[in-house]
């Protein structure tokens, strides 16, 4: 059947077009001009971190990391393995070993009891991931990264206008990597940032950010030659989406509120199921300040989620599972390592479905997934 209700849908909600028009009549398309500049000054008031530097995707913020780390070959990051391949590649490239660790069973974030086993002589970094918008347990992984003198690292894709504690996500640990994708809540069609957090690392960020050069000091009169000072790549953006990425940012408040309308009716709607034994629903601890960037469920068993995503794809809509493990994909065996058996994140990986979420998806829509979930799935035996 033709799918009537897609995962997700790119929405354009403000100003794009005519601040996209500006920069290209500006004469200024490449990167870190003017829209680059502006999206930067409200990183940095938004989120209060140190400095805020656009990139072409999560990705390459990830990268910068590894880089600012000056990571070696045998040195361990730990992470977990419920995670996109980004995570883990960004330090693979340096030749470090990632050392995956299993997740917590209700937000689906990296297990903060289990960090310590997983240390070793090698380990650098630790890499808090937001799965869902939902913040880790933030104060035990500070202090493991304290104790044992390695740095705290946040992948927070998901996690734009999202808190723990009331702090930003990504402004928590040293250094803290973003996400504009097209699925993400606030978008550019591909984009991210790296956020910097400790004073130490901003300046040479900057310079990576700029290819291993000192153009921005250069430019600011902060140095005499425009010269080659370190290693580095291309990570800017275009002027283009810059431009794209500053008119969400204006209607971030809009933005975060209608999402999480959507993610209460979800909610609201499926709690007839998750008491009845059917499913699970989302879990957000006291101390986390979500920002509805997905809405996910855990089904009982793997045949019953492969069942339910073919009853859902016959009725038109669009609703996907998430990370197939890394440990167990043919790069993380020969890359990394597991520490433990990581049975949570085996389990969870065979058994979530995400729902479709997106600016502009109807009342009538999210009826109509529930509907599908109600006829499909009756009561099944509880779910852990």
């Amino acid at each position: 059947m033709t799918i009537q209700i897609p995962f997700n849908r790119p929405a354009v909600v403000g100003r794009e077009y005519e601040y996209m028009k500006a920069a290209v009549e500006s004469r200024h398309i490449s990167g870190n001009g003017s829209f680059t500049k502006r999206c930067h000054h409200w990183l940095e008031s938004d989120t209060g971190c140190d400095r805020a530097l656009l990139t072409h995707s999560c990705t390459a913020a990830l990268e910068m990391t590894a880089l600012l780390l000056n990571l070696e070959p045998g040195d361990e990051v730990i992470l977990p393995s419920f995670a996109f391949v980004s995570t883990a590649n960004a330090f693979v490239l340096r030749r470090a070993t990632p050392v995956f660790v299993d997740i917590r069973p209700d937000t689906l974030n990296l297990d903060e009891g289990l960090i310590e086993r997983a240390i070793t002589p090698r380990t650098r970094a630790i890499v808090a991931l937001h799965y869902a918008g939902v913040a880790c347990e933030m104060d035990a992984m500070i202090r493991t990264a304290a104790n044992h003198g390695v740095t705290l690292v946040e992948d927070a894709a998901q996690g734009i206008r999202a808190g723990y504690r009331g702090r930003p996500l990504g402004t928590i640990g040293a250094l803290g990597a973003l996400s504009f994708h097209e699925t993400k809540n606030i978008i550019s069609g591909e984009g991210g940032a790296l956020l910097v957090n400790d004073a130490q690392y901003a300046d040479r960020a900057e310079v990576i950010w700029e290819k291993g050069t000192n153009r921005s000091q250069f430019f600011r009169g902060q140095a005499e030659k425009y010269t080659w000072m370190d290693i580095g790549s291309s990570y800017l953006p275009s002027e283009l989406t810059a431009a794209f990425l500053l008119a969400q940012f204006e209607e971030v408040d809009r933005l975060t509120a209608e999402r999480m309308r959507l993610w209460l009716s979800y909610h609201e709607a499926l709690e007839d199921l998750e008491k009845a034994g059917a499913l699970r629903r989302p879990i957000v601890p006291p101390d986390c300040q979500h920002n509805a960037h997905l809405y996910y469920v855990l089904l009982p068993t793997p045949t019953v989620r492969s069942a339910l995503l073919t009853s859902l794809r016959q009725s038109g809509v669009d609703a996907v599972f998430h990370y197939v493990p890394l440990h167990s994909s043919p790069a993380g065996l020969h890359y990394g390592r597991a520490h433990g058996d990581l049975a949570v994140t085996t389990s969870v990986s065979q058994r979530l479905i995400r729902l479709p979420l997106w600016i502009g998806l109807t009342q009538a829509q999210q009826e109509r997934v529930c509907e599908v979930f109600k006829e499909a799935l009756g009561v099944a035996r509880p779910v852990r």
